[in-house]
């Protein structure tokens, strides 16, 4: 069974429906990246997958024993959370509090995922320090170390390169393709059709009658021949 089997989705508010009939399955393994134009329903379709809103009609459903809460989210960052005056290390190791449930503590084998997962993202040097005193792309990766944190097999990741300098944004784009290398499920919103096309196993370009398609048939389209042509 798929990990996330979309069936026949549709999103939107009162003010009337973003996207309609979306119908896609994402399996262990697979790198999603989702495009399109602003307002096209991206955001809101990543609000749909993790229980934020309800679909206007259709069925999310989850297969391989995978909960809402344990999937592993990194939302766009606002100005004040990057001003969080909390140390590295209590920011990742919040990353477990589903798995510590109503305990008030958090016990040796979290703070051992912990530790695992900065190393993993390189910033375990970082783990005294406070949050806000480092740069925009050890942020990210902070942020991505707590993910790991919630879900050891599936992250989504919400304009994860917004705001970072091009030798920042290559980096995390490398970190998060070496995490789907070794089995992390990857969906990702991105704005950089390129870098989707570069390193997604699968494209969801969102519109009003949104199309999913695998890299290939993608890069082959019409459609991904029009956007990687006014791509800079």
């Amino acid at each position: 069974m798929a990990l996330i089997s979309v069936s026949n989705v549709s999103l939107g508010y009162d003010a009337g429906i973003i996207a309609k009939d979306i119908n896609l399955e994402i399996n262990n393994g697979d790198y999603l990246c989702i495009v399109g134009e602003n307002g096209s329903g991206k955001s809101t379709f990543i609000k749909t997958l993790l229980g934020f809103q309800r679909p206007l009609s259709g069925k999310v459903i989850f297969g391989e024993g995978l909960r809402k809460n344990e999937i592993g989210y990194l939302p766009q960052q606002t100005s004040v959370q990057k001003d969080f005056p909390a140390s590295v290390w209590e920011i990742v190791l919040s990353g477990c509090q589903a798995r510590a449930g109503l305990r008030p503590f958090y016990n040796s084998d979290e703070k051992k995922m912990a530790r695992e997962n900065m190393k993993r993202m390189n910033v375990e040097e970082f783990a005294g320090r406070c949050y806000r005193q480092l740069s925009g792309g050890q942020q990210q990766r902070v942020l991505l170390a707590r993910a790991l944190c919630a879900s050891r097999s599936l992250l989504i990741l919400d304009e994860p390169v917004s705001g970072l300098d091009p030798k920042a944004t290559a980096d995390m784009y490398e970190a998060i393709k070496k995490l789907n290398d070794e089995g992390v499920t990857i969906i990702m919103i991105s704005h950089d059709v390129n870098a989707a096309v570069r390193f997604a196993t699968h494209i969801l370009h969102m519109r009003s009658n949104p199309v999913f398609l695998t890299k290939e048939e993608y890069k082959n389209s019409d459609l991904g021949k029009c956007y990687l042509a006014v791509e800079p």
